[in-house]
C-alpha cells in the first residue's frame, strides 16, 4: 500500500489531473459561499469559505510537489483543514438529510465530494514534513477559525440545522483536536538541532 502512494506520489500526470481537478473544485467551493461572502464583513473572509480554502492549501502542496518544494506551514494546513473541513461537511449533510427527511442530490454531491477531501489529506502523508512552530501556528489557525464561527457566527450556514450551532461548534471544537492529534502521530516532524 505504501508503494502504491509512494508511485501515485510522484507520478506528474496524476498529480496534474489532482491539481487541475481540486483547483476547479476550490474555485466552485469559493462560489458557493458567494452568498454568504456578500453578508460578511471583509476581516472575516479568510475564515469563512471553510472547504474550499483547505483545498487551495492542498493545491499549493501538488504544486509544491511538481516543483519539487517544500513547504511545512502549508502541509500541515492541508492535511488537517482536508480532514476536519472534510468530515464536518459529511456530518452536516447526513444530518441536514435526517432534518429534511429526505436525500438531496447536492446533499450527496456534497457528501462525496468532501469524503474524498478527507481521503486525499492521507494520500499526501509520504509528501508531509513539518517543524514544530508549523505545527503550532496550524493549531492556532484551526482554533482561531472555531472562534470566529461560533463565537462570532460565520459557520457555513445549513438552514435549519442553524439552532443547532452550539452542538455544532462543540463537534467543530472535538474535530479540531482530533485532525491536530493525527498531524502530530501521522506526520514527521523535524527537530531543529
Amino acid at each position: 500500500m505504501t508503494q502504491l502512494l509512494y508511485q501515485l506520489m510522484y507520478n506528474r500526470i496524476f498529480l496534474m489531473i489532482l491539481l487541475i481537478s481540486n483547483f476547479l473544485g476550490t474555485i466552485y467551493g469559493y462560489y458557493w459561499y458567494r452568498g454568504q461572502l456578500s453578508e460578511t464583513e471583509w476581516y472575516f473572509y479568510p475564515f469563512v469559505p471553510d472547504s474550499p480554502t483547505a483545498t487551495l492549501f492542498l493545491c499549493i502542496v501538488i504544486a509544491s510537489i511538481l516543483f519539487n518544494k517544500k513547504y511545512g506551514l502549508i502541509d500541515a494546513l492541508a492535511f488537517t483543514t482536508l480532514i476536519k473541513y472534510g468530515v464536518w461537511a459529511v456530518i452536516m449533510n447526513f444530518l441536514y438529510f435526517f432534518e429534511l427527511n429526505t436525500v438531496t442530490p447536492i446533499g450527496l454531491m456534497l457528501i462525496m465530494s468532501h469524503s474524498i477531501m478527507a481521503l486525499q489529506a492521507f494520500l499526501f502523508l509520504p509528501h508531509l514534513q513539518i517543524k514544530p512552530w508549523h505545527f503550532y501556528v496550524t493549531a492556532l489557525w484551526l482554533f482561531h477559525n472555531d472562534v470566529i464561527d461560533y463565537v462570532y457566527m460565520q459557520y457555513p450556514k445549513y438552514g435549519s440545522l442553524d439552532r443547532f450551532s452550539d452542538h455544532i461548534g462543540y463537534l467543530s471544537f472535538w474535530l479540531t483536536i482530533i485532525v491536530l492529534v493525527l498531524l502530530k502521530t501521522l506526520v514527521p516532524i523535524k527537530r531543529l538541532n
